[in-house]
């Protein structure tokens, strides 16, 4: 077992304070407003999601998640030429 620390009211010395420079913790965090959704996938995707999860770590809704955002942030700078392709090709 470690020693225990034993601590006193003695002086510290000269001490300057330091000027807070990390942004307060609302402003570190990105939030989005997300919206629930009932999305069927197949259970392939699904299991390829949970797998990948699995190796990092992550819940896979949120790599589901961060896979749509990358997606819209891609076509929202590089807009899809419209084609007419059936669902499912």
């Amino acid at each position: 077992m470690s020693k225990k620390i034993q601590y006193s009211d003695e002086p510290l010395g000269d001490l300057t304070p330091v000027a807070d420079f990390l942004p307060s913790p609302d402003d570190q965090v990105l939030k989005q407003k997300n919206t629930k959704v009932t999305l069927s996938l197949s259970s392939e995707s699904v299991a390829f999601f949970k797998s990948l999860a699995h190796k990092h770590h992550l819940p896979y809704q949120r790599l589901i998640r961060e896979l749509l955002d990358a997606y819209v942030d891609e076509h929202k700078a590089h807009p899809l030429r419209r084609t007419r392709r059936p669902m499912g090709d």
